[in-house]
């Protein structure tokens, strides 16, 4: 197998031939053939989240096919397409786990962190964390939900349950996740307001395009009060404008891995009732939920396609705002 592997925090990937691995007892091997980009992948390289396993092979939007199945495997049959998300293993024995709630787990395994992931020819998966895709959609149309999608519709559910009833939502930061989410919410009778970096007005058309009420800046006032507002951009200081935006009882939900560190803010924009909580990785839950929703609503990803080796290219454009949507690797 081939593989875009991380050896050193902040040095570029290095493409690396390895021997095919071999799945273990519950585990399946998967041929890759389409790994999307997060920019948790970004976070990784960084060293912006601590501990990770090196040498590492980055990358946990991973669709492939099953080409060799582990001891104690059932349900898969070789050539099944399938995905492969950030949550890779759970111990299903602490706390968390016991109440529902593997997201949290005491002791968990991710994809292209703690376990090597899709940045390569090849991948080994836990089984019971990988997921079904069927035949419908293109395996690069079908990456990006595995992270970018999951995470935004666990972010979604959590801002309904905070805030109640939503009819505005407002996106802080609009790539992978928002796009995707836009849409979601938008074919279930949501208005959505788009915020982005100040003066991209490029983006602003995207998030128009596909389907938003209003779009601007991250530092404009939306023109009417939001009911719940997600931030998917690792920015603290978007926070205190969130909250600004939203109303009375709303809820402003981080989504992301990693943030800048958030500023003061004054008592009064979190005062009646407003609600700010976090999103702590997805469930498999959250997986089976979306990944049958989204074909039911027509979602579609937006993405640009790079070659296997070009993968610290893909991250670069990344980090520069370089694309509309997710960048996604094919062998």
């Amino acid at each position: 197998m081939f593989a875009m592997i991380l050896n050193r925090i902040g040095a570029p990937l290095e493409w690396t031939e390895r021997p095919d691995p071999l799945p273990g007892p519950g585990e399946i091997r998967l041929k890759i053939s389409a790994c999307g980009v997060c920019r948790t992948d970004l976070h990784v390289v960084d060293g912006e989240l601590p501990h990770p396993r090196l040498p590492i092979i980055p990358g946990h939007e991973i669709v492939g096919r099953v080409d060799l199945i582990g001891p104690g495997v059932s349900g898969f049959e070789l050539g099944e397409r399938v995905g492969v998300p950030w949550l890779g293993h759970t111990c299903q024995a602490c706390g968390p786990c016991v109440g529902g709630h593997e997201n949290l787990c005491d002791h968990p395994e991710f994809t292209g962190f703690t376990r090597d992931g899709g940045y390569a020819t090849m991948a080994i998966a836990d089984a019971r964390f990988a997921f079904p895709l069927g035949e419908s959609g293109a395996d690069a149309a079908l990456a990006p939900l595995l992270c970018a999608g999951l995470i935004g519709w666990r972010a979604f559910k959590i801002a309904g349950r905070s805030a109640g009833r939503i009819e505005r939502l407002g996106l802080y930061g609009f790539g992978a996740a928002a796009h995707i989410l836009a849409q979601v919410a938008v074919k279930q009778g949501h208005q959505v307001f788009a915020f982005n970096q100040t003066g991209d007005t490029a983006t602003q058309d995207f998030a128009r395009k596909i389907g938003a009420d209003w779009a601007g800046g991250s530092d404009e006032t939306p023109p009417e009060k939001l009911d719940a507002a997600i931030i998917f951009a690792p920015v603290g200081a978007l926070v205190p404008a969130a909250l600004r935006a939203v109303r009375k009882g709303g809820a402003v939900v981080c989504a992301g891995i990693h943030m800048s560190d958030i500023p003061s803010f004054p008592y009064s924009i979190l005062w009646e009732e407003r609600q700010l909580v976090s999103v702590a990785n997805l469930t498999r839950r959250d997986g089976v939920e979306f990944l049958r929703l989204a074909p039911q609503l027509g979602v579609e990803t937006t993405t640009k396609i790079y070659r296997l080796k070009q993968a610290n290219a893909a991250l670069a454009d990344l980090r520069a705002g370089a694309f509309d949507g997710a960048a996604v690797l094919v062998p």
